[in-house]
């Protein structure tokens, strides 16, 4: 294995834990969510 599939291969990994992060702290948000939109306005509480 070269050196530059080496650094793809760890690219992707590094890349990979980043959007597995987001999305776990994405889904431990908790609070209230506003949202403004044609039918008026609605609340929702998590």
């Amino acid at each position: 294995m070269n050196r530059n599939t080496l650094y793809l291969l760890i690219g992707l990994l590094v890349v990979g834990l980043v959007v597995v992060g987001y999305l776990y702290y994405q889904e431990s948000q908790s609070g209230v969510q506003i949202k403004i939109g044609d039918q008026g306005i609605s609340i929702d509480g998590n």
